[in-house]
């Protein structure tokens, strides 16, 4: 017992760079309080003492904040940072040196009684603030869970989840996807090499290529007209040539459009953001 005890300490202290001393984690940490009640708490619940066990979940919850079933079963060194809003159902699963961050849901879509209902996390998974976790699956070994990701189903080892509904970032597919978007000087994770804001690089690409194109159509109408090919339409007039991309003024607009927070400090603020929509629009 005393060794699980201080390698809750020990874990604890690695994961969190504001743990200073042993004291602090014995005395201030709530996630370590409802883990060592819920370990009371469980060992009623598989005793047969099952009123005894929620109770002394309902007094965890009011004292920790983190909502625990006693059905719910624990790994070694699971971490909960924070702690306040978690709820862990019946049937959840924590495996080994597991990190959960305040506002996450472990819970169940099915009314089953008996049945696998919540979900199982692997060894080393880490689940973000506000994460909803919901079904009887797996999230593999190593997976990551985005703060405020809504996860419906299986997560595979060693892919992050994000967003709602959750899409699933495997390591491979985000490598290659990065490269693709360095090429066209836009990252995924908003950065660029030379500094210049992403987005604004995205819109310049996408502009110059457009540019291209425009010249590339201009090419095959020169080449179908000297092949004798009519270009007429069936009133015998000849049609609208197509609008022409001036991708110099385009790339000078958007430079113009970029928001507030991308200006340099010496450049003045707006003042009336009402007046300078049209002004943008007029150009």
């Amino acid at each position: 017992m005393f060794a699980r005890i201080r390698e809750d300490i020990a874990c604890i202290r690695d994961r969190d760079p504001a743990a200073r001393s042993t004291l602090e984690v014995l005395t201030c940490y709530p996630g370590l309080h409802a883990l060592w009640l819920h370990r009371i708490a469980h060992a009623c619940w598989c005793n047969g003492l099952r009123w005894l066990g929620r109770f002394i979940s309902h007094g965890s919850r009011w004292l920790t904040g983190i909502e625990i079933h006693p059905g719910a079963t624990f790994g070694r060194r699971v971490f909960m940072d924070h702690g306040m809003g978690i709820v862990i159902g019946e049937t959840a699963e924590i495996g080994d040196d597991c990190t959960i961050y305040q506002g996450v849901t472990l819970g169940g879509t099915s009314l089953t009684r008996g049945a696998k209902r919540h979900p199982t996390l692997a060894r080393g998974v880490i689940v973000g603030a506000g994460a909803k976790v919901l079904g009887g699956f797996t999230v593999g070994e190593g997976a990551r869970i985005g703060s405020n990701a809504v996860v419906v189903r299986e997560v595979p080892a060693g892919a992050t989840a994000v967003g709602n509904p959750a899409r699933m970032l495997l390591k491979e597919a985000d490598a290659a996807r990065e490269h693709v978007a360095n090429q066209m000087g836009f990252s995924a994770y908003g950065i660029t090499a030379d500094g210049d804001d992403p987005l604004t690089k995205a819109l310049h690409a996408l502009i110059d290529t457009a540019a291209a194109q425009s010249k590339e159509l201009e090419k095959m109408s020169a080449a179908l007209a000297r092949a004798g090919l009519s270009l007429n339409g069936q009133d015998g007039q000849d049609r609208a040539p197509a609008p022409q991309v001036n991708a110099q003024e385009l790339n000078r607009w958007v430079d113009q459009c970029e928001p507030d927070a991308q200006r340099t400090p010496d450049a003045p603020a707006d003042s009336d953001s009402s007046t300078q929509t049209p002004s943008r629009t007029h150009k």
